[in-house]
């Protein structure tokens, strides 16, 4: 009978919270039909709307993101550092290796594959700081600047939440992953309870929709790319389609498994896939050139790392702005700062308190200090590895002429670039180039997957009743926002349309939920700093 019991709570509840799942599910539905019907009107509403939040509201990200830092370091290095998630006695849930995995892949997904072998042909074409364009100075600086905006900065802004998420779950004893129960020490109980938390807790989801929304719709077109080359077909919308939806069904062995053996078996072998494919690629690549770009990279950041987390371009931006009779947009003008930084910013701060969720769930047992600084030198060297070995692989292929990546980018086939890098490494070994793009295909799959699983979890838990013990999200409400984020991603890739269009459309609707979140963040971080000093002895 209890084994029957704990079934039925697992398919059938526990209770959602139906203010915030109705809520935020018409939300969603008000967004979704207009692009719907409108995809094209849509798309370009979405851009003018990033436009202006990126042209206005820029300083604040860049403030923002340099505070946090700041902040962090703080209280990594000062006495709360020492607090464990747990008490002090509480040993880890899961291994250093399993909650690495789990912190990494569901943190930047199949994006950073995306970005990571591609970014530096946007930066080469169009460099900041008035470089002339396709220069030896333009590429130096497109190889430095995509590991800047995948480093220190961009991972501290993921460590804000789990602080006082994890310290109010496994340290206070409150069953209830919530934003609004975490704002609790800056808003009161009260306010947490009613209105003001509802509001927190939809913004959440939207923001978090949003985010996830533009990392699965940049990561399917490669997939799809990759699917394409593989069996020598044509790449369209509807083999997208074909990829979410095998992405559900892998969903649905996770959703099954939980989290101890779903997600956790899907990011272990993410990551020794991505070792592989790593290895693969740095041996049988241009290893020598990877080293001393990836070293001189490296240095141009922590040489020009208080310019770089600044640059606003003030310049540029008012001089476009007169031109475009004080009209922006990214083809009348749009700075670096805005077009880039800005929205890599705005990206990061939709995905963080989502981020601060998961990651506070899987870190009992992990101190402070362990989490801040696991997230912002772990995560950052993930990612460099990344830039550091695909990146600089394919700027290697562009330099010596087999590959003409920067054109195919120009035109809107980024994805194909990005296949077609990992092909030509693949035809230098291998009689075929096959295999490879099986493995980066495959690699980019559990990527998504983990991502959409990770999400879906943490929305369930957001929209579920506040429970007893640790109770996990029911299965068919985690299966629900999993439903929903594919369907969110399909609708700003067909509103968008072509390549570009649609990447345009993703990034648009990560910076508009990032002003909210911004404040939502202010207030966990002076939730978690009351509390720590209310019970520090």
């Amino acid at each position: 009978m209890a084994g029957k019991k704990r079934r039925d709570t697992l398919v059938q509840g526990p209770k959602i919270e139906k203010v915030i799942f109705w809520v935020t599910f018409g939300g969603v539905l008000c967004l979704i039909v207009p692009l719907i019907m409108f995809p094209s009107g849509g798309a370009e509403v979405l851009g003018d709307a990033m436009n202006w939040m990126t042209r206005t509201l820029g300083w604040l990200h860049l403030w923002f993101f340099v505070v946090v830092f700041g902040f962090l370091l703080y209280v990594a290095l000062g006495k709360y550092g020492r607090i464990r998630f747990g008490g002090p006695d509480s040993p880890p849930e899961f291994s250093l290796f399993s909650w690495g995995a789990m912190l990494f892949c569901a943190g930047i997904g199949a994006s950073v594959i995306y970005w990571g072998t591609i970014e530096w042909a946007y930066y080469y074409t169009n460099p900041p700081f008035d470089i002339e364009p396709r220069s030896k100075e333009a590429i130096e600086w497109a190889a430095a600047y995509g590991m800047f905006h995948w480093g220190p900065l961009a991972w501290a802004i993921y460590t804000v939440p789990v602080l006082p998420l994890g310290y109010l779950y496994w340290n206070r004893g409150r069953s209830v992953l919530r934003l609004s129960a975490a704002c609790e020490g800056a808003i009161g109980a009260r306010a947490a309870a009613g209105l003001p938390g509802k509001v927190i807790d939809i913004v959440f989801i939207l923001g978090l929709l949003g985010g996830v929304g533009t990392s699965i719709g940049l990561s399917t077109p490669l997939i799809s790319a990759g699917i394409a080359d593989l069996f020598d077909i044509k790449r369209t919308f509807f083999l997208d389609a074909v990829v979410i939806a095998i992405w559900s069904a892998l969903f649905g062995f996770s959703v099954y498994s939980g989290l101890k053996k779903g997600i956790k078996i899907l990011s272990d072998i993410n990551v020794w896939l991505v070792v592989t494919l790593m290895a693969f690629v740095f041996v049988f690549g241009p290893t020598m050139f990877i080293l001393d770009s990836f070293t001189h990279s490296v240095g141009l950041i922590f040489q020009n790392f208080i310019k770089m987390s600044f640059y606003a371009d003030a310049v540029a931006k008012a001089g476009s702005a007169i031109a475009a009779s004080g009209v922006a947009s990214a083809a009348s003008g749009a700075t670096f700062a805005e077009e880039w930084t800005i929205f890599y910013w705005a990206w990061w701060v939709a995905y963080a308190p989502f981020m601060g969720l998961f990651i506070a769930r899987i870190s009992r047992g992990r101190t402070v200090r362990e989490v801040i600084l696991g997230e912002m030198i772990a995560g950052s060297l993930g990612c460099w590895l990344v830039f550091g070995v695909l990146g600089n692989t394919s700027m290697f292929l562009n330099l010596e002429g087999s590959q003409n990546l920067v054109e195919m980018v120009a035109i809107g086939q980024a994805p194909e670039a990005i296949v077609a890098t990992i092909a030509a490494v693949g035809g230098r070994v291998l009689p075929v180039a096959a295999p490879l793009v099986a493995l980066f295909v495959a690699l980019a799959f559990i990527f998504g997957a983990t991502t959409l699983d990770s999400a879906a979890y943490v929305l369930a838990a957001v929209a579920t009743k506040e429970q007893g013990g640790v109770v996990e999200p029911a299965r068919w409400h985690r299966i629900f926002w999993a439903v929903v984020l594919a369907c969110v991603s399909l609708t700003l890739m067909f509103a968008g349309g072509k390549e570009q269009e649609s990447i345009d459309a993703l990034k648009a609707s990560s910076v508009l939920v990032s002003i909210p979140l911004m404040a939502i963040l202010v207030l966990l971080a002076v939730s978690f700093m009351k509390w720590v000093r209310e019970d520090a002895p």
